[in-house]
């Protein structure tokens, strides 16, 4: 009897530490399965990262200084990028041709309606220039401001009382920054997304025609494209930028020409 109870008891033991055998192996099994989960996301971040361009590397005393408010070193000399900045806005105003955009469009030749048409021009500017680092995002700071004494001094000129003027400057600034974030979400996105920022910014929600929408897409897509084809040094250097027409006498010439491709001869 005694034989057997211990015989018994062993096979409970026996049988208690198989089930914690058990447990610990499915627990070991989870970790490891966890572990396994962990290192393919931190794979898949890390091949993410690399994918992306890497950030301009600053030292501590430069992110103090712009911590504070300041600008830290830049690649060129400020008065370079300030005298760029200032080219690039002017062709912004002078090389495009703002009466065909009120024709084609319908737009009143109004300042409003001139600002509107340079704030497309300029956001186009923009989203150029901040590709090139901490030097481009300075030149985009000064672009906005060439931007804004301008409208203000051709308000002046126009006759337009200073409180009214004052009013005005105070609206378009708002608006002005909510067609950035619209314009790039429609840069970012669809045809769609892009139209309706258009519709809201730059016709005021008055378009009646798709056909003016469907220009405007097709104008801002081809300029970005133009632009990204820009050497990055030479617009932070010098500032010039060209336009396509509004509408293409010839399509194909819209499309960047292939480099050729040589033989081992060299022809």
């Amino acid at each position: 009897m005694a034989a057997l109870v211990r015989a018994v008891s062993c096979q409970t033991g026996v049988t208690q530490w198989i089930a914690a055998c058990s447990g610990l192996l499915q627990t070991t099994a989870a970790q490891g399965q966890c572990r396994r989960m962990l290192c393919g996301i931190f794979q898949r971040l890390s091949a993410k990262d690399s994918l992306q361009p890497s950030e301009e590397k600053v030292g501590a005393f430069t992110r103090i200084i712009e911590a504070m408010g300041f600008t830290g070193p830049l690649k060129y000399s400020r008065w370079k990028i300030k005298v760029a900045a200032l080219r690039m806005y002017t062709c912004c105003v002078e090389k495009t041709d703002y009466e065909e955009f009120f024709n084609r469009c319908q737009m009143p030749d109004t300042l409003n309606s001139w600002f509107l048409v340079a704030q497309l021009h300029v956001w186009m500017c923009l989203v150029r220039m901040k590709q090139e680092g901490r030097t481009g995002k300075y030149m985009c700071r000064y672009i906005v401001h060439c931007m804004w004494e301008d409208v203000e001094q051709r308000g002046k000129v126009m006759g337009i009382n200073s409180v009214a003027l004052k009013e005005d400057l105070r609206s378009m600034v708002e608006n002005f920054y909510a067609a950035l974030f619209g314009y790039d979400e429609g840069i970012l996105s669809d045809d769609h997304v892009l139209a309706a920022a258009l519709w809201r910014n730059l016709f005021n929600k008055n378009c009646e025609d798709p056909r003016h929408l469907e220009l405007l897409v097709e104008y801002v897509r081809k300029q970005v494209q133009h632009l990204d084809a820009l050497s990055g040094e030479d617009l932070l250097l010098t500032g010039e930028v060209s336009w396509r027409p509004l509408v293409e006498s010839n399509a194909r010439s819209i499309l960047k020409p292939h480099s050729p491709i040589y033989n081992d001869e060299g022809l």
